[in-house]
């Protein structure tokens, strides 16, 4: 069979449209800036708790998303059977493993562990209070001990939570330095070359539909307005 012509080897395809990398590059920054305030104690812990509204309505905006927006940026895309997760984990050990111009199976799954793990830790922040000055805004829903135990887990779980990201920045590193995929720079413009992708969009994908997806941010705000508001 011919090799690929230079132009059709060097095309690339938009893959990530602006919703779903401003999404990630915002949970990035919230995340960090949380960990940050957290550690710093003191009145930091509003900036602390402001962080954990807006993660709270990324990751319920990025479910919606996961459903409504375009093809790559659904659910029904990358998240795929364990059989395929295995068979493409044996592959990447032997590093023959296919080209995946959205999330491959194994970083599929590690989106769906992210976004539990971070809506975890923002749910149990709402209830949370450090036994001094400060309290999540539902705090009040539960009994004291109740909140404290809360607080425990939301220590715990940000340690689940390092680990999940730790193995995603190891999987950037592999895929940015060792198999010369530029991932950093594609959640930056969205683009990505697409020779040899075995996750070619069909032409009736679904495209990105920018009304909607103001809509569906402008909604996963006003749900935690209303939720840090009860």
């Amino acid at each position: 069979m011919a090799s690929p012509s230079p132009a059709t080897a060097n095309s690339s395809i938009k893959v990530w449209d602006g919703f779903v990398r401003i999404f990630h590059w915002l949970l990035v920054a919230c995340v960090a800036f949380a960990w940050w305030c957290g550690e710093q104690g003191g009145e930091w812990m509003v900036w602390h708790m402001r962080c954990g509204y807006t993660v709270l309505g990324l990751v319920i905006f990025r479910l919606v998303w996961g459903f409504a927006g375009p093809f790559y940026a659904r659910f029904a895309q990358f998240v795929r059977s364990p059989t395929t997760v295995l068979r493409y984990g044996r592959e990447l050990i032997k590093r023959r493993e296919p080209h995946y111009v959205g999330h491959n199976p194994v970083g599929g799954w590690a989106v769906i562990l992210l976004l539990m793990f971070c809506a975890l830790q923002a749910g149990t922040g709402l209830f949370a209070n450090d036994e001094i000055f400060n309290e999540g805004p539902l705090a009040h829903w539960v009994d004291y001990d109740l909140s404290v135990a809360i607080t425990e887990w939301h220590e715990i779980l940000f340690n689940g939570l390092l680990a999940v990201v730790a193995v995603h920045v190891l999987g950037v590193f592999y895929h940015q330095v060792i198999r010369r995929e530029n991932l950093i720079s594609a959640m930056l413009h969205g683009r990505k070359p697409a020779a040899d992708a075995v996750d070619a969009a069909p032409a009736t994908a679904p495209k990105a539909r920018n009304g909607l997806g103001i809509v569906v941010a402008v909604v996963a705000g006003l749900l935690v307005w209303g939720l840090i508001s009860l």
